[in-house]
């Protein structure tokens, strides 16, 4: 089903079941998944590639050129799981250097005027609410939750379960199950609501409440805080996961930081 004032390229591939409303551009090197639906007034452009059912509403744009300064040409792309849905005024930019991908995940609702910029790599089951906005290099893991106009500063990581308040500037990463908030962000405790809906165990959920307290408020620099929590929670595949983010961070957690002593509320 496609409108008769689309555009389409005829060298773009579209598969079955796809609806592409009105006035809508699809270029040469585009693929479409099936039953994927464009509502109307959608530019997709460059090297994409979208799996299934995903849907895309009014004025968003992805695949375009990076507005990176750094772009130098060569061939580009975004690559696109399934049954995502991007809305009103979304957009998804191309890489900036040559056989770089932007990717995105599966079953993700970006609503409207989020941005992400070229070199993201996004997860599954993430929200990203109105006008947030991810810089370029940026890593979002799965379930991360991103608030209304928030931004998430060049080569940050948000991680696995973690929730972003509006408006907040996130210039470190975010570690995962935690929730951040501010300008700019700091870490406030665990996303214990985000936890308990996605099925978190009661002791799960009190091991992540300990961590947090190891990590941000017990006064240990960065390397004691995560041998400690390696010691006590030798056994917990959660835990191990929070340990090696940490571990990897190059830019520090919000407001962890290697060399700065955070001192214990009392």
């Amino acid at each position: 089903m496609v409108h008769p004032t689309t555009q389409i390229h005829p060298k773009a591939r579209l598969g079955s079941g796809c609806e592409i409303g009105p006035f809508c551009v699809i270029g040469e090197h585009v693929v479409l998944g099936d039953n994927c639906q464009l509502h109307s007034h959608v530019v997709i452009d460059g090297h994409t590639r979208l799996g299934n059912s995903n849907q895309i509403f009014p004025f968003a744009c992805i695949g375009l050129k990076t507005q990176d300064l750094k772009w130098k040409g060569g061939i580009t792309g975004v690559e696109i799981g399934d049954r995502n849905v991007f809305r009103e005024y979304a957009t998804v930019h191309s890489a900036t250097s040559d056989g770089g991908v932007t990717r995105v995940g599966s079953d993700n609702h970006f609503l409207a005027y989020t941005h992400l910029a070229h070199d993201v790599q996004v997860g599954n089951h993430i929200v990203m609410s109105n006008v947030a906005t991810l810089a370029g290099h940026v890593t979002v893991d799965d379930y991360a939750i991103i608030g209304g106009l928030s931004a998430v500063h060049q080569f940050c990581r948000i991680g696995r379960y973690a929730m972003i308040g509006g408006c907040a500037k996130v210039v470190q990463d975010i570690a995962p199950f935690m929730m951040a908030d501010g300008n700019p962000a700091e870490t406030r405790f665990i996303n214990k609501v985000g936890l308990e809906r996605s099925g978190f165990s009661a002791e799960s959920i009190s091991q992540m409440t300990r961590a947090y307290k190891i990590l941000f408020r017990s006064g240990l620099i960065a390397v004691n805080a995560l041998n400690r929590l390696e010691t006590e929670f030798s056994g917990s595949a959660e835990m191990a996961h929070l340990i090696h983010f940490t571990r990897t961070s190059q830019r520090g957690l919000a407001p962890l930081k290697s060399s700065v002593e955070i001192r214990e509320d009392r």
